[in-house]
C-alpha cells in the first residue's frame, strides 16, 4: 500500500513539474498565443507553424463562428477532419461543454466546403 502511495506522489510531483515547465515554455514570445492549459500537441503545432511545416485553416461554421485549425502542409481532407475534431474536443473540455459528440453523425449531416465545392474525398490534399 505504501508503495502505491509513493508512486502516486511521484506521479503528482512529475505532473506538477511538467505543468510548471509548460507554463515557462508558453511565456516564450513564439508560443504566447497558446492557452494556459496547453497540451504538448498544441505546442508542436505552434512550432510547426513557425517553421512553415504547418498551416492554419479557418473553418467557418454556418452560425459565423470561425475556428482556426492547424494542419501539416500536405494535409488531406481527412487530416483536416481529425484536426477539427481535436480542436473541438479540447475547446469543449476547457469550456465545460458537451463531452461527447457523434462525429459519424456530424460528417453525415454537415460537409466541409471550399469556394462552394464540397470536400467529399477524404484522400484529396487540401493544397490541390
Amino acid at each position: 500500500m505504501a508503495e502505491a502511495e509513493e508512486e502516486q506522489l511521484a506521479h503528482a510531483d512529475v505532473l506538477e513539474l511538467f505543468q510548471a515547465a509548460l507554463a515557462r515554455l508558453v511565456q516564450d514570445p513564439l508560443l504566447c498565443d497558446l492557452p494556459p492549459q496547453v497540451t504538448p500537441e498544441e505546442i508542436g503545432s505552434q512550432v510547426a507553424l513557425e517553421y512553415g511545416q504547418a498551416m492554419t485553416v479557418r473553418v467557418c461554421k454556418a452560425d459565423g463562428e470561425s475556428m482556426p485549425v492547424v494542419v501539416v502542409q500536405n494535409a488531406s481532407v481527412l487530416d483536416l477532419k481529425k484536426a477539427l475534431r481535436r480542436h473541438v474536443q479540447l475547446r469543449q473540455a476547457r469550456c465545460g461543454g458537451v463531452q461527447h459528440l457523434s462525429w459519424k453523425y456530424i460528417w453525415r449531416t454537415y460537409h466541409l466546403t471550399f469556394a462552394g465545392e464540397k470536400l467529399a474525398d477524404d484522400r484529396k490534399k487540401l493544397r490541390e
